[in-house]
Order: C-alpha cells, then structure tokens, then sequence
C-alpha cells in the first residue's frame, strides 16, 4: 500500500473580515501519495492557494488536521514545526527571489538559514545551477533575468534544501506558454528522476495535463473531485471539471455549445481512436450529418487524447443509430444534457 505523505483530514479554513465570517475551506479531505505530482485545481478565487498554505501550515486550519509523512503538524510548537517544514520547499507564481542577491547567493539562502557549511552550500548550488540549466548565470541578478530564468532560479533554491516535497503556488502564471513548456519538463524531470513529490496549484487545465499524474478539483472551498488524470479527463463528473475542461472563452468557441440544447455528446478518444475518421465513418453510415461543436487534442500523462462535443440529428432513431456506431467504434460518450448540468453517460 502506498504511504500518503501528506493527509488533511477535515480541514476548515475560516477567516473573520469586516463584513462577517467568510469560510474558504470546508472540511477538506486530501491524501497524497510519496512520489505523486498531485494537481490541485481550480478558478479565481477557489480556495486552492489557501488550501496550499495549509500544507506547511503557513495557515492555521480552523478545524481538521494536516500530516506530514505520519506527523501530525497542526497544534505543534514553532520549532517542532519548522523541522519539518524544511523538508518541505515551495516555489511561487513571482519568485520571490531576493533581489540584492546574485544567482548563487538566491540559491545559498536557504542552506544558509540550515547553518551549511559556505564552501558546501557553494558547491551545491553550483551543482543545483546544472540541474536548472544555468550555469553561465550564476553571478547574474534577478533583475538581469528573464521570468522563465527566474523561476529556473527558484526551483534551484527549492532543491537546496533536500525537500521531501515541493510546493508550486500558480509556479507558471506568470510566464509565457514556451517558458511554462521548459519549467513543467523541469518539474516532471524532478519529479520522476529525484522521486519529489509535487503539490501544483494552478487554474490552468493545460499544466495539470502535463506534469501531474492525480488531481483535484476544488470549487467554493470543497473538494467536488479528485482521481487520476486520465480518468477526470475522460468523465470530468463535477460542473467545476467540466467548465475546467471547457474553458469559456473565444479559443474554444465554447459559447456555440450553450446555444445547443438538444442531443448533444462529448466523445473521448484514446491513442487507438485520435486518429481514426470515426465521425466520418459516421456520417457514411447513418446517412445523417453532425454539427461540430467543440475539438482538440491533448496529451495527458504522455499519452495522446482527443475529446469533442457534437450535435446528433434532431430525429431520435437517427441520433440512436449515431451513438450505436460510436459505442461500436470504442468511442466513450458523455451525453451532456446542459453545459451547466448533470452529464448522464
């Protein structure tokens, strides 16, 4: 069996504001595995970078408990606490590097707070500046660095500490998407090669396919999903997932899909099926066009996927015998009744 090592059991969050209580956690309960690159998602305002800061207890839980690899956190004192969260380093979506500091000096900082001998922790960050691909910027300031650099930087200063896990709060928010490629490759090598268990928060359904192997969906302060990746992708069951899943906005002409009501599918491809001219096929068969709402393709988990959402016939035999042709051709389809409500498989 595997060993979690970080649990929350029953977790609450509440914070006290001018205008009353506001509850940001709800009974939280989360189990992540050695090893894991656990993803935690969700939109604006969701609660996931609270629900990051309970990890290492940066917030205190109203309710509930937080362990780490089998030690109970919540309710220890100030220096118990701290031991244990130098086994655990976290890299934020602006850095936080220290400005005043070189390259080197950025990455030394947390072995100095260790007590690390000086010409040790040199050695090491030069080692760890390898790791990240920057060497020839060792002596370079932050301000002379680009975002992708920095964050680089980050990571490197993350590693110092010989952390059991890593903690990356929105770690790519801020960077393009060819430098959010080059710093996620970074993490998943980390990850796999250093057996570091990553926690990723982020609000970017694109990250989460390419670095994490298990995620959660968090909405309005609760966890509403959670499984492996592939599995979620393939029958996203929540409303947050799914919106997750098809983001609102004009890249994805997802508006198209609210203006059809009726007989509408999502189809899943897997690797065997991407590529094949099953809706074609289709059409041949049946006799009968679709209307094509929503495509892409992804890779998720490194393997290829491809999902869609299209219109079947308005005569009922018809859109039977298109969803006959496609449970024959190993399609997997999700009849979605409204974009906002209950999926029915």
């Amino acid at each position: 069996m595997a060993e979690h090592i970080i649990s929350l059991q029953g977790v609450t969050k509440e914070f006290e504001t001018k205008n009353g209580k506001v509850t940001a956690l709800k009974d939280i309960n989360l189990d992540i595995e050695k090893g894991d690159a656990y993803g935690i998602i969700g939109l604006s305002g969701a609660g996931k970078s609270t629900l990051v800061r309970t990890i290492n207890l940066l917030e205190e839980p109203t309710q509930g408990k937080v362990l780490f690899d089998g030690h109970q956190l919540t309710g220890l004192k100030s220096r118990e606490l701290n031991l244990h969260r130098r086994k655990i380093s976290m890299i934020f979506q602006q850095f936080n590097l220290l400005m005043q500091r070189n390259t080197l000096a950025n990455i030394c900082f947390p072995m100095e707070i260790a007590k690390v001998p000086k010409k040790e922790a040199l050695a090491k960050a030069q080692d760890l500046l390898k790791v990240v691909d920057l060497e020839d910027r060792a002596h370079s300031y932050p301000s002379q660095l680009s975002g992708g650099q920095k964050q680089r930087v980050a990571i490197a200063r993350a590693l110092a500490s010989d952390p059991e896990v890593i903690l990356c709060d929105e770690a790519t928010s801020a960077l393009d998407p060819k430098t959010t490629r080059s710093i996620l490759g970074i993490l998943k090598q980390i990850n796999e090669e250093r057996g570091i268990t990553l926690v990723v928060i982020t609000h970017e359904m694109e990250v989460i396919k390419q670095l994490c192997t298990k995620v959660a969906v968090i909405e309005n302060g609760e966890i509403v999903e959670s499984g492996e990746v592939s599995e979620i992708f393939a029958n996203p069951k929540s409303r947050a997932a799914r919106k997750l899943f098809f983001p609102d906005d004009e890249r994805t002409e997802i508006p198209s899909i609210r203006t059809a009501n009726r007989n509408r599918l999502r189809l899943v491809f897997d690797e065997k099926t991407a590529n094949e001219p099953v809706i074609s096929r289709m059409v041949l068969e049946t006799g009968a066009p679709v209307n094509l709402l929503y495509a892409n393709m992804d890779v998720v988990e490194d393997e290829q996927k491809g999902q869609m959402v299209i219109q079947l016939s308005e005569e009922p035999d018809i859109a039977e015998k298109q969803k006959r042709f496609l449970r024959r051709e190993g399609i997997q389809i999700i009849e979605l009744s409204d974009f906002n409500g209950e999926v029915t498989e």
